[in-house]
């Protein structure tokens, strides 16, 4: 049955194929994007499209109430793909660049969860995915800021299903290893870097970009209402497996 869903940092590689799977699947979807350009594509199979920027509470809040339009007033799901990458020693890292991705990874993941969960608790619930990182749980050379960033989401994800767990809200996240995007290209185009990163994975892989919007999907419209709080791990077995 067709619902209403929210995409937030909808101009993402990930973004836009979960876009158009929710799209085929006759669902109403809805994305807040700052580079509107990036979405054409979407927008043309029937997706709208929200320009601003997810640390601006207006903006998040435009695109939610937006969502709740399509959906007559219920929102099903919200999908939180905003992301940023710095891979470099804590000696090397101004304090400003720290806290850019702090700002970027957690506080909008925090904006999005309480203004969707506010509309959620009037529309009798839903669901909500964010994206974390193997940084996350597994020290990773360079990736002090990254890591303290998708470290936050996940202790906010376990957290916020507790909270909500009687409310009919449920929230999980994906914590995927390196993954073949815009994001990562200049990690990948280094083949000795490729070579290493791939050295790492036990499945011998790098994800590809819709494995993750798969998984996102999942979450969203078909898991098993009983899973709530988890973080999976899609990272080639980097978490749990020794080569």
């Amino acid at each position: 049955m067709p619902a209403s869903y929210l995409i937030v940092g909808g101009s993402s590689d990930i973004a836009i194929l979960l876009a158009k799977r929710l799209l085929k699947e006759q669902h109403n979807v809805t994305v807040l994007a700052r580079d509107i350009a990036r979405c054409s594509e979407i927008q043309e199979l029937g997706a709208e499209i929200i320009q601003g920027d997810a640390l601006d509470p207006s903006a998040v809040s435009a695109a939610v109430d937006a969502t709740q339009a399509r959906g007559n007033g219920s929102i099903a799901g919200v999908a939180h793909l905003v992301g940023s990458l710095l891979i470099r020693p804590p000696h090397a890292v101004k304090i400003d660049a720290f806290n850019e991705v702090i700002h970027t990874n957690l506080s909008t993941a925090f904006l999005t969860l309480s203004t969707a969960c506010k509309a959620m608790l009037r529309s009798g619930g839903g669901r909500l995915v964010f994206i974390s990182s193997v940084a996350a749980s597994l020290g990773l050379v360079n990736h002090e800021a990254i890591a303290a960033a998708k470290g936050g989401i996940e202790s906010m994800v376990r957290s916020a299903a507790a909270t909500y767990s009687q409310r009919n809200i449920r929230v999980n996240a994906v914590a995927p290893g390196l993954t073949e995007t815009r994001l990562a290209e200049n990690i990948l185009k280094s083949d000795v870097i490729r070579e290493a990163a791939v050295g790492m994975i036990p499945l011998k892989r790098i994800n590809q970009p819709d494995e993750i919007a798969s998984t996102v999907e999942w979450l969203l419209c078909d898991a098993p209402d009983n899973l709530t709080g988890q973080i999976l791990n899609l990272d080639g077995g980097m978490s749990n497996l020794r080569n």
